[in-house]
């Protein structure tokens, strides 16, 4: 069963609204205001990895670019017991002459804090990010 919810907004807002949904390439309204709701909802639950409580537990996924010559900070980070790392996943992007390595990982706020400073500081490293998994109750798993 699905509900409607509407609102009201200027034109400049339903603008900026339809630019960043074609951006991001939402084909309607109801799917890019849905993410973004949620979104917005467990930001203020939770807050982002830099401001959650220390002790906290944390699942997502671990997004490193890199250039070669790094592999075993990696590897060491993998077998570390700093986190849990349940996968793995490397690839060569070959346009961008980069390569990505996936973790989805687990660990509390501070450990993945730590690996993600350490990972930050290493050279050869061109973009790092974290990406939280929703938290919830219940559900598939």
């Amino acid at each position: 069963m699905t509900r409607v919810l509407s609102f009201s907004t200027d034109n400049q807002f339903a603008d900026e609204l339809d630019r960043l949904m074609n951006e991001n390439g939402y084909k309607n309204r109801s799917m890019f205001l849905r993410d973004a709701s949620v979104f917005f909802a467990e930001s203020l639950q939770r807050g982002d990895l830099q401001t959650m409580k220390n002790e906290e537990i944390v699942e997502g996924t671990l997004i490193i670019y890199y250039q070669h010559g790094i592999e075993h900070k990696l590897l060491n980070i993998r077998h570390s017991h700093a986190i849990e790392v349940f996968s793995y996943h490397h690839n060569c992007l070959s346009e961008s002459h980069t390569c990505v390595d996936t973790l989805q990982a687990k660990g509390t706020a501070h450990a993945l804090r730590l690996v993600l400073d350490q990972l930050k500081n290493t050279s050869n490293i061109d973009r790092i990010q974290f990406v939280t998994a929703p938290k919830r109750s219940q559900g598939c798993c």
